[in-house]
């Protein structure tokens, strides 16, 4: 009986060594690219993108994992029609020739068992640079509507958008931009 016992537990223990990587799928109408940035020292102005699409995979046995993300820099939301088709002219996000912006991970850091950054690379016109995203809430479970296994996340980072060819009227209006995400995804 004990030898059943052993066996089983070891069994178990193996099987859990090689459990495959969660694939998720970034559900679009609950996740959010935005950035915020000083207008001139007056305020700190707030804009999002509404079309951020990809995929996430997480391996929590053996805390790894990827984020392939792309966001449609087209679908710039600033509160005002005429800001957005300024903000998509070549001064900024040169949406013609560079549709998209993109993030794809290299590293996933871990905090015992909670997701605690992402190291990456972001390509914003054509520019790539590492970028490193604090998680600051992370979240698996059972989705109550899906009844699939669902994983949300909120994550930060800054950068300087000069660095991306995006720098007009820096340093009036910042160049320092914070990045903030809100990222929900649902099990393949």
């Amino acid at each position: 009986m004990k030898k059943l016992i052993a066996l089983a537990l070891a069994a178990g223990f193996s099987l859990s060594a090689f459990a495959a990587p969660d694939t998720f799928v970034i559900d679009s109408t609950h996740t959010f690219s935005r950035f915020s940035y000083s207008h001139f020292g007056y305020s700190t102005q707030s804009s999002r993108f509404d079309s951020t699409t990809g995929k996430i995979v997480l391996d929590r046995a053996a805390k790894t994992g990827s984020v392939d993300v792309t966001i449609d820099a087209k679908s710039v939301n600033t509160g005002a029609p005429v800001f957005n088709n300024h903000i998509q002219a070549e001064d900024f996000f040169d949406t013609a020739k560079y549709p998209t912006i993109s993030y794809k991970s290299t590293k996933f850091n871990f905090k015992g068992d909670k997701l605690a950054s992402v190291e990456g690379n972001l390509t914003i016109k054509g520019v790539t640079k590492p970028v490193t995203l604090e998680v600051t809430s992370f979240q698996c479970m059972e989705h109550p509507m899906l009844k699939k296994e669902a994983c949300g996340a909120d994550a930060v980072a800054k950068i300087k958008r000069t660095e991306f060819n995006a720098g007009k009227y820096a340093p009036y209006v910042g160049d320092e931009v914070t990045l903030t995400f809100a990222i929900e995804a649902v099990k393949e």
